[in-house]
């Protein structure tokens, strides 16, 4: 067994515990222990994505118990991608909270950080459908701590808001794996695979009610419709670094609707079939509409890039209610676009809003320091979030609106993805104006210096959000080979014999 697939999970929680008992009260310790373990899982993340890259399944058996009795992670081409993702936007994130002193609001920002990555790395690396639950109540625990990080009483009532909505899904959760334990006598996302496909249509009613349990469990973590409006108060009242870790988050949904349902309830799959595609197109064509709507009618910046992310979430939704190889590239690609994306606006968002005195309330206000630089960096980041080119966005709407064509429904898909796009484009264009370019409010009148809001961004500061905007032109320059990992990505999740032959075949004479 190849030990180094276990550490994304192993290290971070060994750290955040170091952190939260002995250096709580040495922001310096907390900060060095904080960025040398996100530093060496960037470094851990790459070298898993370089062993994954030759189209091998890797299986890491804790306690050395075969699958489907033992607790298994399980790396592949998804897995990797997605645990690479996240180690960039973790460090990014990190850089730009320790050099605008953000960690300095409460004593246990580390240790609720390296809780969190924990948790996203376990959703992403398990091989259990069990410990998918467990790494999701990890993720709601430590996203609750740093949700509330700095107080405020707006973020406590958001805060109460998304933890009542992710116990009901945890609740769902349960009931779902019940009964699919009840069905198939297991919970390895593999072994459940196996079983379903063994099952005639006929039996298989209880199947169908557990994967569409799961299917709303998946879309409540994603903020699909009816489900997505936890997402806009949770965001809107976060930290804006906090919300900028979030961005992965919603993905976390995204990636567990690809992996279940080509591994366990795969279209090649007699007894589900492709029974959650209508739903989930639906629900992610009225999740697009709501984002964009939103985007319009926000009056502020945070409640702006939170309707901006819902619509995100419901394009590639779009993409992937298809259930196509095609359409899993398309929705791979953009969601790597939408979480650099959303990363770049949220990090924007601190810098700017902290040196506004309206905060982030959309009218014309005194210019602020370093006016040009935020200004430029906004337009970037919009453009890549509305989709327009020359930005990854543009080439991702594409592949997505390429991908539906072939659907019953696709001209709904088309009209709403592209009015959406040109509603997002009129509610950044004039938000945008309303904070960098509308003459001041204060008409003559010279508010009194405030060193806070007139201290100018440091390098460091900006590092984070540059980076992120620059990773939306780095996709469109490698579209290609980022499109060609996509595609054997794809592959490999829609032919998942590698997948299921973690599970050992019967000795003879011994059953199934």
């Amino acid at each position: 067994m190849n030990h180094w697939i276990i550490a994304p999970v192993i290290l971070p929680a060994l750290i955040a515990p170091l952190i939260a008992w002995v250096m709580r009260f040495d922001i310096s310790l907390a900060r060095a222990a904080s960025m040398a373990g996100t530093i060496l899982l960037l470094g851990i993340a790459i070298g898993l994505f370089v062993l994954s890259a030759d189209g091998s399944v890797h299986v890491y058996k804790l306690g050395n118990w075969e699958p489907p009795f033992g607790i298994v992670l399980v790396l592949d081409r998804l897995s990797a991608l997605m645990v690479l993702l996240t180690a960039v936007l973790a460090l990014l994130v990190l850089i730009h909270v320790i050099a605008t002193d953000w960690d300095r609001k409460g004593r246990h920002f580390h240790a609720l950080f390296q809780f969190q990555l924990m948790g996203i790395f376990g959703a992403f690396l398990t091989g259990d459908a069990f410990n998918l639950f467990v790494f999701f109540e990890v993720l709601l625990i430590a996203s609750y701590g740093l949700m509330l990080h700095g107080g405020g009483r707006a973020r406590l009532k958001a805060g109460l808001q998304y933890v009542i909505m992710n116990l009901a899904g945890s609740t769902l959760f349960l009931f779902a794996l019940g009964t699919l334990y009840a069905t198939t006598g297991t919970l390895n996302i593999a072994d459940i695979g196996l079983r379903v496909r063994e099952i005639p249509v006929e039996d298989a009613a209880l199947v169908r009610v557990a994967a569409m349990l799961l299917m709303v469990v998946f879309a409540i973590k994603a903020a699909i419709f009816p489900v997505q409006f936890w997402l806009t108060g949770t965001y809107a009242n976060a930290p804006a670094p906090v919300a900028a870790l979030f961005a992965i988050m919603t993905k976390v949904g995204a990636y567990s609707i690809l992996r279940m349902y080509t591994i366990s309830f795969g279209p090649d799959v007699e007894a589900t079939g492709t029974m959650p595609g209508d739903w989930l197109f639906w629900g992610a064509l009225v999740t697009t509409a709501a984002g964009a709507i939103g985007v319009i009618g926000s009056r502020r910046l945070m409640t702006l890039l939170s309707f901006a992310v819902i619509g995100s979430m419901g394009t590639l939704m779009l993409a992937i209610s298809a259930m196509t190889p095609d359409s899993a590239v398309a929705a791979l690609y953009y969601l790597l676009h939408s979480t650099f994306a959303a990363a770049a606006l949220f990090l924007l968002a601190d810098l700017v809003v902290t040196r506004r005195r309206e905060g982030d309330v959309l009218r014309a206000g005194m210019p602020i320091v370093q006016n040009g630089l935020f200004t430029a960096l906004f337009f970037g980041a919009a453009i890549g979030m509305a989709g327009m080119p020359p930005l990854s966005g543009f080439l991702g709407k594409l592949l997505v609106l390429e991908t539906v064509r072939d659907m019953p429904y696709w001209a709904w898909a088309w009209a709403v993805v592209l009015i959406g796009s040109l509603l997002t484009i009129i509610g950044f264009a004039r938000t945008g104006s309303s904070l960098f370019w509308k003459p001041s409010a204060y008409a003559g009148e010279a508010p009194e210096p405030d060193e806070t809001l007139d201290r100018p961004a440091g390098a460091l500061a900006l590092a984070p959000t540059m980076a992120a905007v620059a990773m939306l032109g780095l996709l469109t320059v490698f579209a290609h080979p980022v499109s060609t990992y996509l595609e054997a990505t794809a592959a490999q999740l829609f032919q998942p014999d590698a997948y299921l032959a973690i599970i050992p075949a019967p000795e003879p004479g011994k059953g199934g």
